[in-house]
């Protein structure tokens, strides 16, 4: 990829010194309950900053002896995770809960936190998954035992040395930087602040790429010795006609949709042109917002993919849809075309373009012409709870294409698609729910808005802004801070949480400090590489796990029914997105914010 001319002062202006942080001017003394969850609230950050974590950096879930810890996958005890609700998920909460009570012992964890992510910013500007801070050798080492055996994990097979934008990590660490370097205008912060949004406007592709013009890879800077294929399937063990390998090769190269990366990078590079008045970023802002229009794809399959290619490649065009990993076929995604949709409705309200719902209803008739067979619930279960849509729908024949596995582990099983929609894979839902009554009522409001409504609207718009800075939300952990809560006025107003539900988080609290939770998977520690003699049965075609070599983590509660899995009660850990949730609950309280 080419690389962007981007300049930043590497000086800090009297505009930027004056830029508002997000703390109140005093928080109001606490008296009764509230003090009385005040206090259980600093017990439980006081634990998880000085015992759980390891050099400030955080995985997902912990044993209460710590023995014990996980990310998405097994972790050492030296790493941290970065992808949420890793480290700077836990970043968020410290910061949110000094906002809510002006306790600068809050503030020393966050700021203890977000020098744990300026330590595993990678060179490049972005971040990783993962950290360790026992060094690259050790990281590689995980890599070369526990995640090349993680059969559903393709993403942690490999070690590629870069950054990636998949599931947020970059994007959550970044805002955690940018809002720690607003707060007190801290230098230690503000270098890599400045490589952060310098990585995301370096990876972006340029005009030189056409309709990619942009849009954002799925890792940066490209690996050459990206994977291009998982084992390939074995003939004698695929259905007649059933699609294998990744038919686009190296996905890393294609423009991401995925876990809306290009959502995320958008809303990132807004925060900065709301909290530090970085105007030149609504340029890069505005390019994303066209190249999401642009891939939309012709009707009647007006929908998006996973990802699409950046480049002509094998006759294909550029901006075609594409392959990712072995389990995402060359298709159209019905939950990433609902997710685009609604991108799309921001970046209206954004700018007041109306060229960003134009193709809506184009894209609403293609999620109504492609619904789940009517019995599909009815035989196989993990078609029901609601879901309502095929997750991969076929190019050209707009049938909806199912994933399904062989084998035991990585080195005897693989991946291949079909139309069959029975034992389908269970780590990756072959059906979505799609609200299509929202999409449309969503689409109607804001299309008929008058112009004295929308031009209101832009007008209080971040990307309206001349330079001035604003303060950004108060809370970042209690929900997602969505484009609305950047406009000019708007407010985040905090969920009521009862006297009785604090009651119940500090009873659960106790003297010990740590709440725990049923942990949601487990692992088969790491013995080795599993067999590569074929299996042929079918304990582990809809589970989250293979074979006793499979490093892939599950439920206790859903294990293959095979020896020697046994089915227990999921264990008792210190889980991280818990403790997030929890504490938001205890801020919301103590703090609340109309």
């Amino acid at each position: 990829m080419k690389r962007r001319d981007f300049a930043i002062a590497t000086t800090l202006s009297p505009l930027l010194l004056s830029a508002c942080g997000g703390s109140d001017a005093g928080p109001e003394p606490l008296t009764g309950p509230r003090a009385e969850a005040a206090a259980g609230l600093k017990r439980a950050a006081q634990y998880m900053d000085e015992v759980v974590s390891y050099q400030g950096g955080y995985v997902w879930s912990y044993s209460p002896d710590l023995k014990q810890t996980f990310g998405e996958m097994e972790a050492y005890r030296t790493m941290c995770w970065i992808q949420p609700p890793g480290t700077p998920s836990v970043g968020h909460v410290y910061l949110d809960a000094y906002h809510a009570t002006g306790d600068e012992r809050y503030y020393q964890a966050a700021e203890r936190t977000a020098l744990a992510i300026v330590a595993a910013q990678h060179r490049s500007g972005g971040w990783n998954y993962i950290h360790d801070f026992a060094g690259e050798d050790s990281l590689k080492r995980w890599y070369d035992t526990i995640g090349k055996n993680g059969w559903r994990l393709e993403e942690f097979q490999h070690y590629y040395g870069n950054a990636t934008f998949d599931d947020a990590g970059t994007a959550v660490a970044s805002q955690l930087l940018l809002r720690m370097f607003v707060e007190k205008r801290d230098l230690r912060f503000y270098g890599p602040l400045l490589r952060a949004i310098d990585f995301v406007v370096q990876s972006q592709f340029g005009p030189e790429y056409g309709i990619a013009d942009g849009g954002w890879p799925q890792r940066f800077p490209h690996f050459p010795g990206a994977v291009s294929s998982m084992p390939l399937p074995n003939p004698q063990q695929v259905p007649a006609g059933a699609r294998v390998g990744m038919a686009d090769g190296d996905y890393t190269l294609h423009v991401t949709f995925n876990d809306d990366v290009m959502g995320e990078n958008i809303k990132f590079l807004t925060l900065c042109v709301t909290a530090l008045g970085e105007t030149r970023l609504i340029g890069n802002i505005q390019r994303a917002m066209e190249c999401m229009r642009l891939m939309q794809q012709p009707g009647p399959q007006a929908g998006w993919s996973l990802q699409h290619l950046s480049r002509p490649t094998a006759g294909r065009p550029a901006g075609a849809p594409a392959g990712a990993r072995s389990y995402e076929p060359r298709s159209l995604a019905t939950h990433t075309t609902q997710t685009n949709i609604r991108q799309l409705f921001n970046y209206f309200q954004l700018t007041g373009d109306k060229k960003y719902l134009a193709r809506i209803p184009e894209a609403i008739a293609w999620l109504k012409s492609c619904p789940l067979p009517a019995d599909a619930a009815t035989v196989n279960p993990l078609l029901g709870g609601g879901r309502t849509h095929p997750t991969f729908v076929e190019l050209g024949t707009n049938d909806g294409l199912y994933m399904h596995r062989y084998g035991s582990n990585i080195h005897n099983g693989a991946y291949y698609a079909d139309k069959d929609y029975t034992n389908t894979i269970s780590h990756y839902s072959a059906g979505r729910q799609i609200d299509i009554a929202g999409l449309e009522s969503t689409y109607q409001s804001l299309n008929r808005m008058g112009d004295a409504a929308i031009a209101d609207m832009v007008a209080r718009s971040p990307l309206k802004s001349t330079g001035a800075t604003r303060a950004l939300p108060r809370y970042f952990s209690i929900r997602e801070v969505d484009f609305p809560d950047l406009f000019a006025g708007a407010t985040m107003p905090t969920p009521v949480v009862p006297d009785s539900e604090v009651q119940t988080l500090l009873a659960e609290l106790g003297t010990k400090n740590y709440w725990t939770s049923a942990v949601p998977e487990i692992v088969n520690s790491y013995r080795g590489d599993g067999p590569t003699t074929p299996y042929a049965g079918t304990a582990y075609r809809s589970k989250h796990v293979g074979d006793v070599y499979d490093t892939s983590p599950y439920p206790a509660d859903n294990p293959p029914e095979i020896e020697p899995y046994v089915k227990r009660d999921k264990p008792q850990f210190i889980v991280t997105s818990e403790w997030i949730r929890r504490m938001g609950r205890l801020i919301a309280y103590v703090a609340p914010q109309a």
